[in-house]
């Protein structure tokens, strides 16, 4: 059917969908407000520049090539692209000297843009630096995976860290109503009838994708009824055949996938094993992926059980591993069993808590050295610079427990993240940890003394 909608379009229309409907400029740009909105600093640099070089770490389908395409428009620069999956050095050395001819020659920077930066290895990061420090490219690198992690930080320093996310069910229909509409590039010469429950649908479905979004559009077309006006329909069977999957979730209550999965976690998080249980059941009965729902549960069992009680984060990997040895709905059972019993168990958000202080710690004081008594010290040069010097290995102390030492930096001696509940295991840990601080802070071996 997609083929006859567009019979009387140009050739270049006969593309796939999601490529004949990427944007060209920033006002047809959908999402990423958050760094795209005027005022913000990354829109003032694409409208008024300077432009400077980047990287783009978010979700597939989210718009990092399409967004490197409208910087490079928008900015009069050359765009110029590499695949980490399919080039090497070489080709890093061929682009390069391609932009530095068209800098010297023509006077036009190249905005150079690396897809799956994250798969260069470490060597072939560092052959952009130069070329990034002189301004023969401006780099603007995407990926997946956590820049912090992948990348080397000798390139992290030279381009900033853009986080993208993946784009809303409200901001995936409205995207479709412009391909609906949209006459130019869209579908606005045609008749297509949805109604907006199957709009969610292929939103949902889409999963904050919004070249998915458009690739299951266009299978969506292909599949549609056609009327005796040359009107397409397109139903919530349609879509079903589309996605291969229950549309359960989008029954006539309203209730959408991610609004049971929060259901679910609300209900354990409220030890409710029966509502847990019945939101476990629905989702499995709508066709909910189980590995999900098990990769979910791992995280409550940390998120909000935690140290009051360790059993759970076990038995939650428990259930995950005989669901995939059972499958099923042999393994479904296992999977009930974790929710009840994460329902059960005590409550507490303290390693949760803990975590979110020490990261926000970690971003206000930076990188504190090492104290020399906690440096390695495997070396002469190390032990002559005093790596290790007057550490007191704990083993040979009273009940294992070296008062008075520190384990922080000098400047966070002292520091409290981590604050056990009274609830469950936790309080035997929170007693503990109350008696050694007295320890501390009584001994006469106390190091950074005040």
């Amino acid at each position: 059917m997609t083929e006859s909608l567009l019979k009387d379009q140009p050739d270049e229309l006969y593309e796939p969908l999601a490529a004949r409907m990427r944007p060209k400029e920033l006002k047809e740009f959908v999402g990423q407000q958050h760094i795209l909105a005027p005022g913000k600093p990354l829109y003032q640099a694409i409208t008024e520049g300077p432009i400077h070089s980047m990287v783009f770490w978010g979700p597939p389908g989210v718009g990092k090539t399409t967004l490197a395409k409208i910087i490079a428009n928008s900015t009069d620069c050359r765009f110029e692209s590499l695949s980490a999956v399919l080039c090497g050095v070489k080709d890093i050395r061929e682009a390069v000297a391609t932009a530095e001819h068209y800098r010297q020659g023509r006077g036009q920077q190249t905005v150079l843009f690396v897809d799956e930066v994250h798969r260069f290895n470490k060597s072939q990061q560092d052959a952009f630096l130069p070329h990034i420090e002189n301004g023969t490219i401006i780099f603007i690198g995407a990926t997946t995976e956590n820049p912090a992690f992948e990348l080397n930080n000798a390139l992290l320093s030279r381009a900033r860290v853009y986080v993208l996310k993946s784009l809303s069910v409200e901001q995936l229909v409205a995207l479709l109503d412009q391909v609906i509409k949209g006459t130019e590039r869209g579908l606005g010469g045609s008749t297509i009838l949805l109604d907006e429950q199957v709009k969610q649908a292929l939103a949902h479905a889409a999963d904050g994708d919004a070249r998915r979004l458009l690739n299951l559009f266009e299978i969506a077309i292909d599949l549609a009824d056609e009327d005796e006006n040359q009107s397409l329909s397109i139903d919530l069977n349609t879509v079903a055949q589309v996605t291969q999957e229950s549309l359960q979730r989008f029954d006539k209550g309203g209730d959408l996938f991610y609004d049971q999965i929060s259901a679910l976690h609300k209900a354990v998080r409220g030890s409710s094993p029966d509502a847990a249980l019945y939101w476990f059941t629905r989702m499995l009965d709508a066709g909910c992926d189980p590995l999900y729902i098990a990769r979910r549960m791992l995280r409550m069992a940390s998120e909000d059980i935690g140290n009051a009680d360790p059993r759970a984060l076990q038995l939650a990997l428990a259930g995950w591993e005989t669901f995939q040895r059972l499958g099923s709905p042999e393994g479904d059972l296992a999977l009930a069993q974790v929710v009840i019993y994460l329902a059960c168990a005590p409550k507490s958000n303290a390693v949760y808590e803990a975590a979110n202080l020490a990261h926000e710690s970690i971003r206000q004081t930076g990188s504190l050295e090492v104290p020399l008594h906690l440096r390695n010290a495997v070396t002469d040069l190390a032990r002559d610079l005093g790596h290790g010097e007057e550490y007191r290995y704990a083993h040979d102390e009273a009940g294992a427990f070296a008062a008075g030492e520190n384990y922080f930096p000098e400047q966070l001696m002292d520091a409290e993240f981590y604050f056990p509940q009274d609830v469950g295991l936790e309080s035997k840990i929170r007693e503990k940890l109350e008696y050694l601080k007295r320890r501390n802070q009584t001994s006469s071996n106390r190091r950074f003394k005040d």
